[in-house]
């Protein structure tokens, strides 16, 4: 049997991931996606922006969808429809008004729609417990903090599967 790797083995650079002062815009955000997942070529495209404060701290992140929540109707943030039927009963009427809302929404400060930190493992933790929180909390990454407080890196869901469902192989 050999022995289960460590978070630290798996984590990648928190410069890999694009990042922004949590004071910036929904609209400077979303230029920066524009340039950032674009083209990567061999590397997958990043699945979230960081978030930091102004001690480089990190305080949440953001993906594509919570960046397009931001921007819609505040309905988007209801919970899901009862009934796939209602909700193409209203999927018209959003449509029609999107773009004058999001024109109002662009500078509001990304802090407003982050996804707060909430949870963190250490460099030396075992692989599957970032896969219990992953699954758990239904993440895609999380940060790895030294001494719980410096940021040293990310850990994300496709290098913890790939990990694990070797045994499968």
């Amino acid at each position: 049997m050999t022995a289960e790797k460590l978070v630290k083995e798996l984590m990648v650079n928190i410069f890999d991931y694009p990042h922004v002062p949590y004071w910036f815009s929904i609209g400077q955000a979303i230029q920066l996606v524009k340039m950032s997942f674009a083209g990567h070529g061999d590397r997958p495209d990043p699945v979230a922006i960081l978030v930091f404060d102004e001690k480089y701290n990190l305080v949440g992140s953001l993906g594509r969808g919570d960046l397009l929540r931001g921007l819609g109707p505040e309905s988007w943030r209801l919970a899901p429809e009862s009934s796939d039927q209602q909700a193409n009963e209203s999927d018209d009427s959003l449509l029609g008004d999107f773009s004058s809302q999001a024109k109002q929404k662009v500078d509001r400060p990304v802090s407003e729609i982050m996804l707060p930190v909430r949870y963190f493992l250490e460099p030396d933790d075992l692989v599957t417990r970032a896969a219990f929180l992953m699954v758990r909390h239904d993440l895609l990454l999380l940060p790895v903090l030294e001494g719980k407080k410096k940021l040293v890196g990310l850990i994300r869901m496709a290098e913890v599967f790939d990990n694990l469902s070797a045994v499968a192989d």
